[in-house]
């Protein structure tokens, strides 16, 4: 089956590597689904869900009612972090742009930029982590309890971003879903050592859920799709970067909307 084409809606702001039917004045029906390509260890993904969730918040507010479903899409922008280590993302940001002095430059303006969306981030205390595991059980809670997926999103890079945990460690992602709600029996052995080794985009996993989320990686490779966050609406329309609040909501609207 041919692939419905997709649409850029906006071409900047790019980063580095469900509910009830609603109405419009009482006449209109507007069903949406959202899938956000993205990596928990992407700040401008954390800040790129907080504005989209404020659109959609403002849009609702102003009296249009959606239909929304938002799923997540996997993708690494490190695919080659330990699991065994816990080194300093200010040493990782170091070493990859340059030196420790443009790496808190780069840190502060994003550190400084949560800020105004609501969101404490410190980077002094994140440590680099691979994010396989915490794909792997955002898979698990799309399927088991699908309801709490975005709650689960947020728990993780709130222990990344806010709190200075090791994303990388089970007990940590286990305490996230929990915390979020997720009581699935399954939860437990999720992460027994058969099913944690971390592979790389190009070597999938036989584990079922390391699956889904290798899935993932081919589902954004066949959209080319190569930044994060990304924003595609109905499988036909593409929203790249952390865009304001303002900029979702006017594409959103223009999508929903009658011409």
């Amino acid at each position: 089956m041919a692939r419905p084409k997709r649409t850029p809606l906006v071409d900047k702001g790019r980063t580095e590597r469900g509910g009830h039917v609603g109405r419009l004045h009482a006449s209109i029906v507007a069903a949406v689904r959202v899938e956000i390509v993205s990596d928990l260890v992407c700040p401008w993904c954390f800040i790129g869900k907080r504005r989209f969730e404020r659109a959609v918040y403002d849009l609702r507010h102003a009296g249009l009612e959606v239909d929304l479903h938002v799923s997540w899409r996997a993708y690494q922008l490190d695919p080659t972090a330990p699991t065994d280590t816990a080194e300093p993302v200010i040493d990782a940001y170091a070493k990859k742009f340059g030196g420790h002095e443009r790496a808190a430059e780069i840190l502060a303006h994003v550190t400084a930029t949560a800020a105004a969306e609501g969101i404490t981030f410190d980077t002094q205390r994140a440590v680099r982590a691979n994010t396989l595991g915490a794909h792997r059980l955002l898979k698990f809670v799309a399927h088991h309890a699908p309801d709490l997926e975005g709650a689960v999103n947020e728990k993780v890079m709130s222990a990344y971003f806010t709190e200075g945990l090791n994303i990388g460690d089970p007990a940590v992602l286990t305490s996230c879903a929990r915390r979020a709600g997720v009581q699935h029996d399954a939860l437990g052995s999720l992460f027994d050592a058969s099913t944690t080794t971390a592979v790389s985009q190009a070597t999938p996993s036989i584990d079922e859920w390391s699956s889904r989320v290798h899935d993932d990686f081919a589902w954004a490779a066949e959209r080319d799709i190569t930044a994060v966050p990304t924003f595609v609406i109905n499988d036909a329309f593409v929203i790249p970067g952390a865009q304001d609040s303002t900029t979702f909501a006017r594409l959103l609207r223009k999508m929903i909307e009658p011409s």
